[in-house]
């Protein structure tokens, strides 16, 4: 996926963690208005097609660039606007600080992790404590299996990457992190 900033790059990465199967287009349109007497173009980051058919046209910037170029971003933000109510869509600019933190850190960790192999048995064991543990927490879980620890933990890690098993991904994930299944 093409992207012209690091906080570009993260937010398509945060973007495909949360919705696996949502569809990201950068650059999708260029736009055309009037503002100041002239007219202008404008083309927003991304087009994101959401797993639930929502559709996003998306500006990434820095908090920062984002209010010193207010009053120039301002009429084209008006004409993104317009062309997303026309096709069923909502436009919206995201900053660091929606993109940034925890959630990402976790993303970039388990996205890796997804589509790495994981041995069927080892992975049913897994499940099966965690839905036995009274309170589980990832260390209990890690402990009870009867695996090589690594194999366990690795088990475990891309358990949580596939959405089998659950951890509050708004916290960096540690031996203490509540575990449950989906």
């Amino acid at each position: 996926m093409a992207h012209e900033s690091t906080l570009e790059r993260d937010f398509v990465t945060l973007t495909s963690f949360l919705d696996p199967d949502a569809s990201i287009t950068a650059q999708p349109i260029t736009l055309r208005f009037h503002a100041s007497s002239r007219t202008r173009r404008y083309t927003p980051d991304f087009l994101v097609r959401r797993s639930d058919g929502r559709l996003e046209l998306v500006e990434v910037k820095y908090q920062a660039d984002l209010m010193a170029s207010w009053s120039r971003l301002q009429p084209a933000f008006a004409a993104a606007k317009a062309w997303a109510s026309v096709h069923t869509a909502t436009f919206h600019a995201v900053t660091e600080q929606e993109i940034r933190g925890p959630v990402l850190e976790n993303a970039k960790r388990l996205l890796p992790l997804r589509r790495a192999p994981l041995d069927p048995q080892t992975a049913a064991q897994a499940v099966a404590i965690v839905g036995q543990l009274a309170a589980p927490i990832f260390s209990s879980a890690l402990a009870a299996m009867s695996c090589d620890r690594s194999v366990a933990m690795a088990t475990l890690w891309r358990l949580i990457a596939r959405g089998t098993l659950r951890v509050d991904l708004a916290a960096p994930i540690t031996l203490d992190t509540p575990i449950s299944l989906t």
